[in-house]
């Protein structure tokens, strides 16, 4: 019996993938309900029915400095992480029904978007905040938020971070 409900966690558990926390390396944050099962983008147009996009789920070219890990979590949220060639995640945008798990997201840095948040009136528009070393900007309405954090100090040089979509 104390083996079936291990082998049931276990099957639970392991089937769990989220998206990457702000400054760790691509697909290793913690696993949260609103992060379960993220899928490349390619692999969750295939199992929505849609037409599958090309296979393809990291971004390159010789001009950009970084690659893009595109993927759709379990709410619909689209989460793209900006990796850089050192195997670490210096932005992140999504773009969905509803906010995605933030501290998932933002890992280290969710502090610095909590004190982003309080330092302007509440219900007052988009938060656009932050300091040198994590800023942010999300908005959005009911059934469309959208957002990009990143770290200043990581982001390529000649990258903006309007460039981050």
């Amino acid at each position: 019996m104390r083996s079936m409900k291990i082998a049931m966690l276990a099957a639970s558990v392991l089937p769990l993938s989220s998206y990457a926390s702000l400054g760790g390396a691509p697909n290793t944050g913690t696993a949260s309900a609103t992060v379960l099962r993220a899928l490349p983008l390619s692999a969750a147009a295939t199992s929505t029915g849609q037409a599958a996009q090309p296979a393809q789920a990291t971004q390159s070219t010789a001009a950009t400095p970084y690659t893009v890990h595109p993927s759709l979590d379990a709410n619909g949220v689209t989460i793209r992480e900006y990796v850089l060639p050192g195997n670490v995640v210096f932005a992140v945008t999504w773009d969905g029904p509803i906010r995605p798990n933030m501290t998932a997201l933002l890992g280290q840095y969710f502090p610095n978007y909590l004190s982003a948040g309080r330092s302007r009136p509440f219900g007052s528009g988009p938060l656009t905040g932050g300091d040198d070393t994590f800023r942010i900007e999300s908005g959005g309405r009911l059934g469309h938020f959208y957002g990009v954090a990143w770290l200043p100090h990581l982001i390529p040089t000649g990258v903006r971070p309007s460039d981050l979509q």
